[in-house]
């Protein structure tokens, strides 16, 4: 049993355009409404894969039975706590993004998140130790994707890991930044940021222009000893996607570049989840058969999941 958690509940809108014209009012009647999010995607795609899968979240806000009804219709399983608060009146309301399809090319529009109530994050720790405690099946392995909502302390992700090490859970996270520094410490056994969020957490300076600086040679010699250094420091493995560019991974004593035939996409959106979750389903087998880890193959699962999700309108799936 997988346990997902995202602190950053969504809901995402699509729409299909031939073309837009900017600064012009532009129509579509071809549009879509989803549950999203990084977990959500992860959880949804696990599940379509055959495995079984509970996504941990809070929730707030008028937009909460709408997301609650778009679960149920994708059939995923949701644990969530009350992020609204009405005497401070911060809501935590779910937020909305926008994907907008115009032929080859795929435009986020992304909201931040609002603030939670105070106390959230205490709920949350509580609803995720009973179900570590009582899930059945056990949980077996920890997921955790995306950043967090505002009002949420720097501690409650590293906590969650640091939890689900103690319980004998396997981890994998796709975090970035303080979340992620903070919970190397416990060793999670897979970490999965893209490889821009992995340079801004590490090495900053190869940043420029909000663009990383891959090209250079000198670069690549930095990203390459870094990651070994992290993998081998915290003996976690190590995957850093970068769209449809080459795979750069590491297990703690060797490091990888995996080419992959890149695909047309009709909607990028959740691709890097649907890798995820394919990554994930394919290490569980692994580890529930107690069979040797075959890294190279578990990173093809992912890679092939991921290219399913870009072949659809649909953010977060493969089918």
């Amino acid at each position: 049993m997988f346990l997902t958690v995202c602190l950053n509940p969504t809901i995402q809108k699509t729409l299909l355009f031939s073309s837009i014209v900017p600064g012009t009012v532009n129509r579509t009647g071809s549009h879509r409404i989803d549950v999203s999010g990084k977990g959500i995607n992860v959880t949804r795609v696990l599940t379509q894969l055959g495995k079984k899968a509970v996504h941990l979240t809070q929730l707030g806000g008028d937009m909460r039975s709408l997301f609650l009804s778009l679960c149920k219709q994708d059939g995923l399983s949701v644990e969530w706590v009350e992020s609204n608060c009405q005497t401070s009146g911060q809501t935590g309301q779910i937020r909305f993004c926008y994907t907008i399809l115009t032929g080859a090319n795929v435009t986020e529009l992304v909201e931040e998140s609002e603030q939670v109530a105070a106390g959230t994050g205490k709920l949350l720790l509580e609803k995720f130790d009973t179900l570590l405690k009582n899930t059945s099946p056990a949980v077996s392995c920890l997921i955790i994707s995306g950043t967090k909502a505002a009002g949420f302390s720097d501690t409650v992700i590293p906590d969650m890991v640091r939890r689900a090490k103690e319980n004998g859970l396997k981890v994998i996270l796709d975090i970035r930044g303080k979340d992620l520094i903070n919970s190397l410490q416990y060793e999670p056994d897979v970490i999965k940021p893209n490889l821009f969020e992995f340079a801004g957490t590490f090495a900053p300076d190869l940043i420029k222009d909000n663009d990383l600086a891959v090209n250079d040679e000198t670069a690549k010699e930095r990203i390459e000893s870094v990651v070994m250094e992290t993998a081998q420091k915290y003996k976690c493995k190590i995957i850093l996607t970068n769209g449809s560019r080459k795979i750069l991974a590491a297990d703690g004593n060797n490091f990888y570049s995996v080419e992959f035939e890149p695909v047309k996409a009709v909607n990028s959106t959740g691709c890097g989840d649907a890798f995820t979750a394919g990554l994930a389903a394919a290490l569980e087998n692994y580890w529930s058969a107690k069979q040797p880890l075959d890294f190279n193959a578990a990173i093809n699962e992912g890679i092939r999941c991921g290219a399913l999700n870009a072949s659809l309108v649909k953010p977060g799936v493969i089918s």
